[in-house]
């Protein structure tokens, strides 16, 4: 900032006095992404553009039947439908940077813009993801008569959302794992997204003594959720919500996941990242395309829960 000048003396800064820039970039934070922690990607190997299907096998279930002696045998011809993987979407920048700006900076801001349009790529699609996916979870694995044996888990519907506290926080992330037990889905790799408010709640809950967390020092002093009931908590901005008018104070609604790895199959392929010379200007134009692909194939293996702030 230039110091001020008395009445009729010229102001030389901006014109022979340069304004000076610091040539490190402010840092840019961005939301956090967990779609790496919760798909597998045992496909991706197999696609190389945009519209490529990928067939996935699947295991048919082989009838078991009670035997006597001398009786007929009922043979099966086992038939299992494979599941379809459609790369079928893509996401694309391009920017343009001009010779001279690039001549006279004196920093690569070039490189950095490119890391932030990488950032905000993975922002967009996980945020499509964890948007569409909740639709996909097995009827028994959602809504207020949740459980495929007990049938009596409330997991929060539309116009009667689950209002998370601090009393039930940690009875609902029990639920989602009985949820999954009574799917039969492995303990391994089993997971749940939830927002920062959510995650709070857990920090203020009988977790926050070390001694029933089950750790030296409690979640409120480390800062970490960790593992809970064999879910590993992950947080995120970028979950979705709506506001339900149908519920009582019509509230602000999150879909909640919970998710084991086998659930979620994503592919995607990075096919083009490069830097060529602009044809509009004198200047190097910068872009990028990835072309991906999602799909449930274990919709048993995802839960939904449909929550609101208590």
């Amino acid at each position: 900032m230039a110091l001020p000048t008395a009445p009729g003396f010229p102001q030389l800064s901006g014109n022979y006095i340069p304004e000076i820039w610091s040539a490190k970039i402010l840092i840019k934070f961005y939301e956090a992404t967990v779609l790496a922690e919760i798909a597998n990607t045992d496909y991706e190997g197999e696609i190389s553009g945009q519209g490529d299907k990928v067939n996935i096998r699947t295991t048919p279930t082989i009838t078991v039947r009670d035997y006597r002696k001398g009786q007929k045998l009922v043979d099966e011809t086992p038939e299992s439908a494979p599941v379809e993987l459609l790369i079928d979407r893509g996401k694309y920048w391009s920017f343009v940077v001009d010779d001279v700006d690039e001549h006279q900076a004196d920093i690569p801001f070039p490189e950095d813009w490119q890391r932030d349009a990488s950032d905000q790529n993975k922002i967009v699609i996980d945020t499509e993801v964890l948007g569409e996916i909740p639709a996909d979870a097995d009827a028994a694995n959602r809504g207020t008569t949740a459980g495929k044996i007990s049938g009596d888990i409330d997991l929060g519907t539309a116009g009667a959302p689950l209002f998370l506290t601090k009393s039930n926080i940690l009875d609902v992330l029990i639920d989602i794992g009985t949820v999954f037990d009574e799917q039969n889905v492995p303990e391994s790799d089993r997971g749940a997204v939830m927002p920062p408010w959510a995650t709070a709640l857990i920090k203020k809950s009988d977790l926050k003594d070390a001694s029933l967390a089950g750790d030296g020092t409690s979640i409120v002093r480390n800062g970490r959720v960790g593992m809970i009931d064999r879910l590993m908590i992950y947080n995120s901005n970028l979950l979705a919500t709506a506001i339900d008018a149908g519920a009582p104070g019509t509230p602000r609604t999150w879909d909640i996941i919970g998710i084991q790895k086998s659930a979620l199959t994503f592919a995607s392929d990075l096919v083009r990242n490069e830097r060529i010379r602009s044809e509009s200007t004198f200047g190097w134009k910068y872009r990028g395309l990835q072309v991906y692909g999602f799909e449930v194939i274990k919709p048993e293996a995802l839960v939904h829960v449909y929550a609101a702030k208590g």
